[in-house]
């Protein structure tokens, strides 16, 4: 590619969603000299964390794949390498011997590298699946896609920008958010908090967040609905609802009322864990500043059984209050979240997908199936699965029922070195043209480098698999451009194309509002806020926002949660540990305890311990913290073996998985534990 020394650009591969970063890279004679943030990207304005500062790392890592390999047993000694002829042919050879519909796609963030926003590779890994009538699950049920179901049964799904918040919001509640997994919004609120803006900080412990918080509020994991109801307790029976806006754009007021008005704030107190006092202040606060914004957590604060119904009634507040589709109102980035306007084009056939016998996008269900071999032959692309699902005994009881397992990855990882058969090695961000979408504009990922070793892409090996199964009409398209424009082919975009991108500099604008719903029309079947949903009914579920207990234990008095940090975000490149930098900066695992908890068990700092219940138990490390309620515990996810903890039980009713274009079939993950020491 030339001996000069040049500076291209392109985006961060880490996927902080919502946060999505400008990236400089230099080459020189076809190497990797370094990369920095892009001063010139209208989100992250030159920010560059140090995970993006570590994806360095992956080009020349000795770790990373570079040929394909398989095996006949599994076991540590039995990998040889393979030609891709070789390991293509005996995996089509595998699929057709199982039948189309005992074959499954699993697909996880490290194949969204360079196409986070515009869904490039799930469209495609979709399409085929619609092609062949395999298996295929939403990737949105490992994150997400909880939270936002419950806030579509209500009905604000969309988001306003970050942009809109730092110049309009007075009032920032960070719901369950965390600037860990959110920093290009940190900038913007803190421009909110120069206007005056008081920003408060609602979580299970004192996060990053906190620090940049003007008040506090610790709950107890699983409240977020009872705290909700509270505040419309307050709102309603103080008469500080916004009755026009009410009147015209929402639904069920009057049963909501009778429903909060029973609604003890006692009961409330009791169960977040907060001052009752506190609640009726903040909650008065809420419906007295104007605008108010609410930034509800992405992923973590929806891990439970009752996950949805935190989000359900954390977006009755906006409504209550007349919040939706103003400046600095309604409900913030959060992971998943789209602005109004944003779209795209689809390419993913569903009208070519034959009926079947197809397992639910529900996390429980893929397990069983699994384990009872109505899924025999599982692809799993840029993910590890034994560390994504609940309940991973389970999982791995399944896995290793498989006749075949399939794993394209950059890096192995736990599930990979225990049941994979085949390993394909896959293309790093730079090796292969992509594009990035964040709330606000488009970012083309130009291919920089040459794949390393034997590296293919996706899009390749699908074209391959298409072609070996006769998919004649598959991939149309002349080049791996093809579907990238044929996806950005819509309004919003400006019916942008890798070309026009280029030509441009890499970066477009969408055409999008930063406020979301500014025509008060909202994604229910009543077109308004629905504090009452018939469609929540139909599907087995409370029709007003509830708040359920998590079940107690009492042999299990600590309540376990997971979540994100600065030095982690999902499961890709082996959790970060194939990456020195990352692997330096968190190198083994560490339960934050609080210290009377631990004093309890005799615990200090840096103590190794036991964590366990009866599904099962992970070892770590104590930190021991005032950061952290007694009774509360927590940990940095994504840790192998830690989801033997967790519930694989279902959240909602397999009906209601696909109310919405997102699945929202997330396990429980809930776990109640017990510590203690193991040295």
């Amino acid at each position: 590619m030339g001996s000069a020394r040049r500076t291209i650009r392109t985006m961060c591969p880490m996927n902080c969603h919502p946060t999505l970063c400008g990236m400089l890279v230099e080459v020189e004679d076809g190497q990797l000299v370094g990369v920095k943030g892009d001063s010139e990207n209208p989100d992250s304005q030159g920010f560059l964390c140090i995970r993006g500062q570590a994806s360095q790392e992956i080009i020349g890592n000795p770790k990373r794949l570079l040929f394909p390999l398989v095996r006949d047993r599994r076991t540590d000694d039995a990998w040889r390498r393979a030609s891709w002829d070789e390991a293509l042919e005996l995996v089509v050879a595998r699929m057709q011997t199982a039948g189309r519909e005992a074959v499954g796609f699993w697909q996880g963030h490290g194949h969204f590298a360079n196409n986070y926003g515009t869904r490039i590779a799930s469209q495609l890994l979709r399409r085929f699946a619609n092609f062949y009538g395999c298996q295929w699950w939403h990737p949105a049920m490992i994150c997400w896609g909880l939270g936002g179901f419950g806030i579509g049964l209500t009905g604000p799904l969309e988001t306003n920008t970050k942009e809109d918040m730092g110049a309009h919001a007075n009032l920032i509640l960070l719901w369950g958010a965390n600037l860990a997994s959110q920093p290009n919004t940190g900038r913007h609120l803190s421009a909110a908090k120069r206007r005056g803006a008081w920003v408060v900080t609602i979580d299970v412990r004192h996060t990053e967040a906190a620090a940049q918080s003007d008040e506090v509020f610790v709950i107890r994991p699983g409240t977020d609905a009872a705290l909700a109801l509270a505040f419309m307790r307050v709102i309603v029976s103080e008469g500080l609802y916004d009755r026009e806006f009410v009147d015209r754009h929402t639904v069920g007021f009057d049963r909501l009322s009778e429903h909060v008005r029973t609604y003890p704030l006692e009961r409330a107190a009791r169960e977040t864990g907060l001052a009752a006092d506190r609640i009726v202040a903040l909650a008065r606060r809420y419906a007295t500043t104007r605008p108010a914004m609410i930034l509800l957590g992405g992923s973590s604060m929806h891990k439970g059984a009752n996950g949805w119904q935190g989000a359900r009634a954390v977006a009755c507040l906006p409504a209550l209050t007349g919040n939706l589709g103003v400046p600095g109102g309604g409900l913030g980035p959060r992971h998943g979240g789209a602005s109004h306007g944003q779209a795209l084009g689809n390419i993913a056939a569903l009208a070519r997908r034959p009926p079947g016998r197809y397992v639910p996008n529900q996390m429980p269900r893929i397990t069983e199936a699994l384990r009872d071999g109505s899924v025999r032959v599982l692809f799993l692309l840029g993910t590890d699965m034994l560390s994504s699902f609940a309940d991973a005994e389970h999982v791995a009881a399944g896995l290793a029922r498989t006749d075949l397992v399939v794993t394209h990855d950059l890096f192995m990882n736990d599930t990979a070195r225990r049941f994979a058969d085949v390993v394909l090695p896959a293309t790093a961000w730079l090796e292969e043209t992509g594009c990035k979408s964040t709330n606000t504009h488009l970012y083309l990922m130009p291919k920089i480098l040459d794949a390393a070793g034997e590296a293919r892409s996706l899009t390749w090996i699908l074209r391959e698999l298409a072609r070996r199964l006769n998919f004649a009409d598959f991939f149309p398209w002349e080049t791996d451009e093809g579907p990238i424009d044929a996806i950005l082919d819509h309004p919003a975009t400006g019916r942008a194309t890798v070309a026009a991108l280029r030509a441009e500099g890499g970066i477009r604008a969408l055409r999008i509002s930063h406020v979301a719903h500014p025509d008060r029309v909202f994604p229910t079947p009543s077109g308004k806020v629905e504090f009452y949903s018939e469609r929540a009914k139909s599907l087995g579920l409370p029709a007003l926002p509830v708040y359920a207990p998590l079940p107690g234990s009492d042999r299990y008095p600590l309540s376990f949660r997971q979540g994100r940090t600065l030095t982690q975000f999902h499961g890709f490149y082996d959790h970060g540990q194939a990456l020195p930098t990352l692997a330096r900066s968190d190198p083994e695992p560490k339960l934050w305890v609080s210290s009377a908890d631990a004093a309890a068990r005799g615990l200090e700092d840096g103590a190794p311990i036991r964590i366990f219940n009866d599904r099962g138990e992970f070892r770590a490390r104590a930190h021991v913290t005032d950061r952290i309620p007694s009774g509360t515990v927590w940990m940095r996810d994504g840790w192998t073996g830690l989801n033997r903890l967790t519930s694989g039980e279902p959240s909602i009713p397999d009906e209601a998985v696909d109310a919405f274009d997102f699945s929202a079939g997330q396990a429980a993950f809930d776990a109640m534990v017990e510590v203690e020491r193991t040295g």
